[in-house]
C-alpha cells in the first residue's frame, strides 16, 4: 500500500507529490491526460508572481512560495520564475489597501506618480499615481509543471499520465481504492487536485462549496519594440485586467474571470467573439506598447469559488485542493507543502504558514 495516491498532475498535484516525495513517503501522482496538455489550468509559458494582497494570509504563502520556486529551480536546473517588479493602477482605495497591507507583512512597495511610470514602462498609460513592488514577476507554467514531476520522480514518486481515475472509494481512516482502466490502487490517503473536474470526481466524498468553472479567454498581443520594459500589472478596475510579458509570444493581457460557464469534457476553444472583441478595445486604450488588432488568443479555466478563496481541506483520508480561482499558480510549491501537511499530520503546521480560514477549512 502507498502513503499516498495524489489525482491531477497539474501545478498542484505535482507539487504535492514533490513535497510528499521529499518527506520520503511513498507517492504516486496519476494524470488524466499526456504531459503538456491544455485542457486545464496549469499549461502555457506565463502566469504573475507577486506578493501583492490585501488579506495577511495570501501575502504569508506568497512569501513561502517564493523560496521554494528557488529550491525548485535548483532541483530540476530549471529556470522558472522571472522578478520583473510589477504595477497595481487603478482604484486608489484599493491601491491604498495593498500598501498598508504590505507594509505591515514588511514587504513594503514604492508608489510612483503616473508619469514616472510612464517613463519607465512606456507601453502602459497611466492616468493616476501607481503602486509598484519590485519582487512580483512571471512564472513559467509548463516547465514549473514538468520540473515538479521532475524533482518528484527524482525522489522515487512514480508519475503516470493518461490514467484517468474512473472511481474513488473511502475504505476506512486509513485506506483509499483509486481505480484506473489498468489498476486499482491503495493507500493511506489520496490528494485530489483536479481542477475544473472537483465536483465531479469529488461527489459523495467531500463537501465542497459551489465551484464555477468558465472558459477565460486572455491572449498574447505583439510588441511594437521589443527593447521596451514589462512589469507584470493589474489594472484594477472592478472588472479587473491583468498581463505580463511572455517571451516569445508577446504581451499576455486578459480579463480576471468573467468567463462563460463551461462543463470541462465538452469545451470547444472557440474564440469568444465578445471577449475578444472587449479585451482589443481594453488593449488599444490601456496598452500602446503592443499592437491591439494582431491577438493571439489563450483559453484556459478558471474553477473559482463564491468568495474567490481556495479550498485546502481534509475529510478522512481525502484531501482536497480546489477552487484556485483563478490565483493559485503562483502559490504552487507553497500550496504542495500545505497538501503534505493535510496528508500525514491532517493540518497545515502552523509554523509554517499563516494560513487564516479563509485559505483552508481545516
Amino acid at each position: 500500500m502507498l502513503d499516498v495516491v495524489v489525482i491531477g498532475g497539474g501545478a498542484m498535484g505535482s507539487a504535492a507529490a514533490w513535497r510528499l516525495a521529499a518527506r520520503g513517503r511513498p507517492v504516486a501522482l496519476l494524470e488524466r491526460f499526456a504531459p503538456g496538455h491544455t485542457r486545464g489550468a496549469s499549461h502555457g509559458a506565463s502566469r504573475i508572481f507577486r506578493l501583492v494582497y490585501s488579506d495577511p494570509g495570501y501575502i504569508a504563502l506568497a512569501q513561502r512560495a517564493l523560496p521554494l520556486w528557488r529550491d525548485l529551480e535548483e532541483a530540476s536546473g530549471t529556470a522558472v520564475l522571472d522578478i520583473t517588479g510589477g504595477v497595481d493602477h487603478g482604484n486608489q482605495a484599493v491601491l491604498a489597501a495593498l500598501s498598508e497591507a504590505l507594509e505591515a507583512a514588511g514587504a513594503p512597495g514604492k508608489w510612483l506618480a503616473a508619469e514616472e511610470a510612464a517613463d519607465q514602462w512606456p507601453g502602459l498609460r497611466f492616468t493616476d499615481r501607481v503602486f509598484f513592488h519590485p519582487s512580483s514577476g512571471r512564472v513559467h507554467a509548463d516547465r514549473s509543471v514538468a520540473a515538479l514531476q521532475q524533482s518528484a520522480a527524482g525522489l522515487g514518486a512514480e508519475i503516470h499520465h493518461e490514467t484517468p481515475v474512473e472511481a474513488i472509494t473511502v475504505r476506512g481512516d486509513d485506506h483509499v481504492e483509486v481505480v484506473t482502466a489498468g489498476r486499482t490502487w491503495h493507500a493511506r490517503r489520496v490528494v485530489v487536485a483536479v481542477g475544473a473536474w472537483s465536483a465531479k470526481l469529488l461527489d459523495g466524498l467531500a463537501p465542497l462549496p459551489p465551484l464555477r468553472v468558465t472558459e477565460e479567454q486572455p491572449a498574447h498581443f505583439p510588441a511594437r519594440d521589443d527593447a521596451i520594459a514589462w512589469p507584470s500589472f493589474i489594472h484594477h478596475l472592478g472588472d479587473d485586467v491583468y498581463g505580463l510579458a511572455t517571451p516569445g509570444e508577446g504581451v499576455k493581457v486578459g480579463r480576471h474571470g468573467g468567463g462563460p460557464v463551461v462543463d470541462p469534457d465538452a469545451r470547444d476553444f472557440a474564440p469568444l467573439g465578445d471577449t475578444a472583441r472587449r479585451l482589443r478595445d481594453y488593449v488599444r486604450e490601456w496598452v500602446p506598447g503592443v499592437d491591439a488588432d494582431r491577438p493571439a488568443p489563450i483559453s484556459c479555466t478558471y474553477t473559482s469559488t463564491p468568495t474567490m478563496d481556495f479550498v485546502l481541506d481534509r475529510v478522512g483520508p481525502v484531501v482536497v485542493a480546489a477552487g484556485f480561482s483563478g490565483h493559485g499558480f503562483k502559490f504552487t510549491p507553497a500550496i504542495g507543502e500545505v497538501l503534505a501537511d493535510l496528508a500525514i499530520d491532517g493540518r497545515p503546521a502552523p509554523a509554517r504558514f499563516a494560513l487564516n480560514g479563509k485559505l483552508s477549512r481545516t
